[in-house]
């Protein structure tokens, strides 16, 4: 199909058959048993009801062709219990229908709640290699619409379902008084379904193809909404219009072409059913006037077409829905499927940590094209402060990454006290590490949970407000318009980037972690601020075996050692004065990153710009 260029499937989707998808389908439906078998017996009282009603009126029509002397009295009397009959069976149809659709919600409720419950904890237990490849808005559509997709076509299956046990129902019936009308109604059903199963290959290409283009749509969405604040910063509203615009026109014409594909089936099966109904008018009239069936007989005949058919025209015009309920099914399994590239070994449980941190003979690459680390050994001992430093693309972010397993190293060992950090736990190993990101990520609420964030309850409020007190002596709480309560907004919007940062600092000081890792801000703060921010970060690393991305000369100088990268190597190493006066790469990175935060440098052009003045 070339319709769908440029909708290619993600790197973890795999096809599953018809029946691996019944099966897993099957597991999900299995917790409720009991509630199928309720379920069930409501279908069949439908489906005996449904079947009963044109029997009874197929009988009525024989009761008023006899002659009225034959009838006597009592064919006024047949009739309104008949009536009455009909009337019965249809009351008995509405409530079982009625009983039976909002036990199916429940239970299809429980079971689309599940999916998104367990699809979303794949997302969530993914490493971040997984969301470097791919977009985080179409990962958020497998969870939301797919999985609410496949709610509604287990609906409609049950409908189909009920329709199908009243064809079988009546069919037995039928065969029963008329066996050969009945071979000739029932001669055209493999007719009927082999043009439906024709078009099954095709609708769930295109259906698939419709899913993708819709995901693509609301990954821009997303990624559009997250950064609206850039583009009206640069004035780029014009291009995300066109770039979300160009993404609706592609679903559009996606989902155009898969609608005529599929609008295909219908008049197709329609036509079909049409020659089967001319015929069995055809051969039942002879077979009435020539007395070899009653009129109510043939009429029976003629109504059963409908039920027959229906059922084979209904799945084939809502085949759309099933093909999209089975694609919505395929791809929130083959997110949940997904395998991660972090791997455990085992599941030890960690022990009280020291911090000493291995590295040996580590290779690492993110793609066959893309190595980082080659042979990489690096010892850092227990309550060491060790800064990173390098130009970008050095390895400093990856070595950082690779302790806290966000990524897998493809050669070598790490280890964490002697043992392989690949034994531990993973959930467990995490809690033992304190992490800050270059861009601090605030969630919405308020300061005091955004540094309680991983806390069980509030009830450690003291303790944050004891540590928020001993940074600046709580000054920055004071510039805060509700102290600890106050509201940060989304993403930390409504705090200014050095606050942001010291919350981040915070909510890893209550955690106290045996390693901390910093990849600090490259963001520019005033003078007191970063007086602040130096205090907590000195309170942490009192504490804890330290590696620091360093982009600030006051980190760089509270570090023990200084590890100096280039293309993934360690080229230098030592502290502040010794690779100043080494006059090596660190010297030239000095020169050229950190040189002009020092006061000295600052002294210098003060005195430069004073001269200059005079």
């Amino acid at each position: 199909m070339g319709f769908f260029v440029g909708l290619d499937s993600e790197g973890y989707d795999r096809q599953y058959s018809d029946r691996q998808l019944v099966e897993r389908i099957g597991r999900y439906f299995a917790p409720h048993r009991a509630k199928l078998v309720w379920a069930t017996v409501l279908l069949l009282v439908i489906s005996v009801a449904g079947a009963a009603t044109p029997v009874l009126v197929a009988r009525t029509v024989d009761v008023m062709d006899q002659p009225v002397s034959s009838l006597g009295g009592v064919g006024d009397s047949m009739i309104w219990l008949l009536s009455a009959a009909v009337f019965a069976a249809g009351l008995l149809t509405w409530a079982a229908n009625w009983a039976r659709r909002r036990l199916v919600v429940r239970i299809v409720g429980d079971i689309v709640l599940t999916i998104r419950t367990d699809a979303f904890q794949a997302a969530a237990e993914h490493d971040l290699s997984f969301y470097d490849e791919y977009a985080s808005g179409k990962v958020v559509s497998r969870i939301s619409s797919d999985t609410q997709e496949f709610g509604q076509m287990v609906i409609l299956v049950t409908d189909l379902f009920s329709q199908i046990i009243q064809s079988i129902i009546l069919g037995a019936y039928l065969a029963a008084i008329e066996w050969r009308l009945a071979l000739l109604l029932l001669g055209f059903l493999p007719i009927i379904f082999a043009a439906s199963l024709g078009f099954r290959r095709l609708a769930r290409q295109v259906t698939r193809a419709g899913m993708r283009a819709m995901a693509t749509v609301n990954a821009t969405i997303k990624e559009t909404v997250s950064g609206i604040a850039i583009a009206k910063n640069f004035r780029q509203e014009a291009s995300v219009y066109r770039e979300f615009d160009q993404a609706n026109l592609q679903s559009y014409q996606v989902n155009v072409r898969r609608g005529f594909v599929l609008s295909l089936v219908f008049p197709i099966l329609n036509a079909l059913g049409g020659v089967a109904i001319a015929v069995l008018v055809y051969v039942g009239g002879l077979s009435a006037l020539q007395g070899m069936v009653t009129v109510g007989a043939w009429y029976l005949f003629l109504q059963s077409l409908d039920i027959f058919f229906f059922p084979v025209l209904n799945l084939s015009a809502f085949w759309a829905q099933v093909q999209q309920g089975l694609s919505a099914a395929e791809r929130a399994f083959a997110l949940i499927d997904a395998e991660s590239q972090v791997v455990q070994n085992a599941h030890h449980p960690v022990p009280q940590l020291k911090g000493e941190i291995r590295f040996e003979q580590v290779w690492f690459r993110y793609s066959e094209k893309e190595p980082v680390l080659c042979d990489f050994n690096l010892h850092i001992q227990p309550g060491e402060t060790v800064a990173l430093v390098g130009h970008t693309g050095a390895g400093k972010s990856t070595i950082a990454k690779l302790i806290a397993r966000f990524y897998e190293f493809q050669r070598g060992s790490i280890l964490i006290d002697g043992y392989d950090i690949r034994s531990f736990d993973l959930h467990d190993y995490r809690s033992h590490l304190g992490i800050v990101s270059q861009t601090p990520f605030l969630f919405s609420g308020s300061v005091a949970e955004n540094i309680c964030y991983a806390c069980s309850d509030r009830s450690r409020y003291a303790e944050i407000e004891r540590l928020a007190h001993k940074i600046g002596d709580g000054e920055w709480l004071e510039s805060l318009p509700q102290g600890l309560e106050t509201q940060v907004g989304e993403r930390g919007s409504r705090l200014s980037m050095g606050q942001r940062q010291l919350v981040a600092l915070l909510r890893v000081l209550l955690h106290h972690p045996a390693i901390f890792i910093l990849d600090e801000a490259t963001a520019s703060v005033d003078p007191f601020t970063e007086w602040q921010i130096q205090q907590a970060l000195n309170m942490i690393l009192s504490n804890t075996t330290s590696i620091l991305i360093a982009h600030r000369l006051s980190t760089v100088k509270a570090a023990h050692r200084i590890i100096v990268l280039e293309e993934g190597k360690i080229i230098e190493e030592g502290n502040h004065e010794f690779l100043l006066q080494r006059g090596g790469h660190y010297a030239d990175l000095y020169n050229t990153y950190f040189r002009h935060q020092s006061l000295a440098y600052v002294e210098q052009s003060r005195s430069l710009a004073q001269d200059q003045g005079e």
